[in-house]
């Protein structure tokens, strides 16, 4: 039934019913109301988190620095096993351990801070030269010595690394770089004792000639990917053993073979086409890392800069789309591999023009080529990330002469720490797993970054 006061409009219940609605209004406005204002107070918000809060927070995030700096920790600890359990003095400690202890951890410890000690004073700085420099017992190139070696090792690294990045960013592997330095190191050689040149000029055709070299070792598997779809990876490999067995039969030509030897190496290359050294005749580090530097700031301004390297980057990431767009992909294939042959074929020849050899034999060009795949890989294909890769693997084999000099320690004990830093930043998953890494916020602090500057 319905309210015969509510039909009626009663009087008596009017009252109540406006009351009623004029305090629901008046709640309502002052719900309404703005919080700020005079007299009024703001209501408590969240402080912003400043920029060291950002990067405490963010230092054991899964980042790439974190990343690659928790995974030369770990390549140095699982090194270090591995000095104790290669040592048989040490070793023997551990048999009685649990009556003396301290036997196995000191002798451990005096082995593994005496090698590592030594690879810091073979590659960066060495202490007791800047005491004697100080005192006057030896020169200022014995403080230099250590930075001298690693950066002697690392030009021809960054030369072959980027040769593998480039090729890696337009989508190709290429294995070939020790093939194309290999023709490199050929050709700057005979061009470095063959044609008699003044010495400017002569230098300048031995490094354009290294680069021509390569170039063509680079062109020949580029066409055959873009023409035929042959896959690089076979070409390239192929072209390596063609590669060191041509260098290996030139050697012991008549007018290559140096007259005055039996073995297998060429003549010297004359002084007029080798690359000048920075620090003195006393000191190995030569010309050929300006040119490393020079090359890396060029392949990045190719990839970022220029409109070639917009097409080798569309390429790479997705050959049919770049294709629908109107990229020649059979061009862009082309010019990938010649230009990383011109880069691995620099590499060569700086270890015939610089101070590594003076004269071709069978094992001039050493490793150069394949080294360059683990330094593109470390340096995560990026032209500055390759750089510090080479200098870091550099620095690695200078150091690893005096460990192998002073501390006994076997060279090879640094190609396994070099092949151990690349597995674990190859391998982000497991280092995240093992010191259970969060994951990272870098949007966010790279915009709190950017708002800083």
């Amino acid at each position: 039934m319905s309210d015969p006061n509510a039909q009626s409009g009663s009087p008596d219940k009017e009252p109540a019913s406006e009351a009623q609605a004029a305090q629901t209004a008046l709640g309502n406005t002052e719900q309404a109301e703005p919080t700020t204002g005079p007299g009024r107070s703001a209501p408590e918000s969240k402080p912003t988190p400043t920029l060291g809060r950002l990067f405490l927070d963010n230092l054991w995030a899964a980042n790439t620095f974190t990343v690659t700096l928790l995974s030369l920790v770990l390549a140095i600890v699982v090194g270090a096993v591995l000095m104790i359990i290669s040592d048989p003095e040490v070793l023997s400690t551990f048999s009685y351990i649990t009556a003396r202890p301290s036997d196995a951890f000191s002798a451990s410890w005096t082995l593994v801070s005496e090698a590592y000690a030594n690879l810091f004073k073979g590659s960066i700085f060495d202490p007791e030269a800047f005491s004697g420099w100080v005192n006057g017992d030896n020169g200022w190139q014995a403080v230099l010595a250590p930075i001298s070696e690693t950066l002697t090792y690392t030009a021809p690294l960054v030369f072959t690394g980027l040769a593998v990045a480039l090729a890696f960013r337009g989508g190709l592997f290429n294995i070939g770089a020790q093939g194309q330095a290999t023709i490199g190191v050929i050709l700057a050689a005979l061009a470095g004792f063959l044609l008699p040149l003044p010495p400017g000029l002569h230098l300048l055709v031995a490094v354009l000639a290294g680069a021509l070299g390569g170039a063509v070792w680079g062109f020949i598997p580029g066409i055959l990917k873009a023409r035929t779809g042959a896959h690089e990876v076979i070409n390239t490999i192929m072209l390596n053993y063609i590669a060191t067995y041509f260098l290996t039969w030139l050697i012991v030509q008549n007018g290559v073979q140096d007259p005055t030897r039996t073995d297998a190496i060429s003549k010297a290359v004359d002084t007029s086409a080798q690359l000048p050294r920075l620090l003195g005749d006393n000191l190995r580090v030569h010309a050929g890392i300006l040119l490393a530097v020079l090359a890396t700031w060029a392949v990045a301004w190719l990839l970022n800069r220029s409109t070639l390297g917009f097409e080798l980057r569309a390429v790479g990431a997705n050959p049919d789309a770049a294709r629908t767009a109107g990229i020649s992909v059979t061009r862009t294939y082309t010019l990938i591999m010649v230009f990383s042959g011109i880069l691995a074929g620099l590499g060569g020849s700086n270890m015939v023009l610089g101070s590594t050899a003076s004269a071709l034999t069978p094992l001039v060009v050493a490793q150069i080529g394949f080294d360059g795949i683990l330094v593109a890989l470390l340096g995560r294909v990026k032209p500055w990330g390759v750089l510090l890769a080479a200098l870091l693997f550099g620095a690695l084999q200078a150091g690893g002469n005096r460990m192998q000099s002073y501390s006994g320690i076997s060279l090879e004990l640094v190609t396994v720490l070099q092949a151990l830093i690349v597995i674990f930043i190859a391998a982000p998953a497991l280092v995240k797993a093992i010191f259970q890494l969060r994951a990272a916020r870098a949007a966010r602090l790279q915009t709190s970054l950017a708002k800083g500057w």
